[in-house]
């Protein structure tokens, strides 16, 4: 590792534009991009926002990790799905509560109760075509200026990062799983 000197000037210019609503996404093959988004709502929550959070592939009786902390903060979290598609017996059943839970979503969007919306492993249903991506896309244009949109999921499609404010994508450089590790509780869930 190379010691490098602290800085001790900013290099980049105090932004001046006004604040508002920011559309992030978090994407790439690498591990913690629910965990940053969960991150942002537990840090606007901390700040008294109203969040509110979405998981497209996790099933409404879901009890994992964030789960149980959300519901002790009294952070509204939702799952809409039934499982990733390699667990589903249904696809299609898969595909109509992605839908039905998209509608849920855009309805939060559009209303502009809530300081920041996280729409957790969306990237999957709109992938799939289960989720129309104009359809997403027209609703963060048309949101409220004050709503806040956390998008997640590999593979986050051209048009959606081109319309995104911040786009992080994590890269997988080592994972525990291909040294047969399996997912652990805390880790994973």
């Amino acid at each position: 590792m190379q010691i490098e000197s602290p800085p001790v000037d900013r290099d980049t210019p105090k932004p001046q534009g006004e604040r508002r609503g920011l559309v992030l996404v978090h994407t790439g093959n690498g591990k913690g991009k629910s965990t940053a988004a969960f991150g942002l709502a537990l840090r606007a929550h901390g700040r008294g926002k109203a969040v509110k959070v979405y998981q497209f592939m996790k099933v409404p009786s879901a009890r994992f990790g964030e789960h149980r902390l959300f519901e002790q903060l009294g952070i509204p979290i939702e799952g809409l799905g039934d499982g990733f598609s390699w667990k589903s017996r249904d696809l299609e059943h898969s595909a109509e509560l992605a839908r039905a839970g998209w509608a849920r979503a855009e309805a939060t969007l559009r209303a502009g109760e809530h300081f920041m919306v996280v729409l957790d492993e969306i990237m999957y249903p709109l992938r799939y075509g289960w989720v129309p991506l104009d359809a997403v896309l027209t609703a963060l244009r048309e949101r409220p200026p004050h709503v806040h949109v956390v998008l997640t999921g590999r593979g986050a499609p051209d048009e959606l990062i081109a319309l995104a404010d911040t786009v992080t994508e994590m890269a997988l450089v080592k994972h525990h799983f291909n040294a047969g590790v399996p997912a652990q509780r805390g880790i994973e869930d």
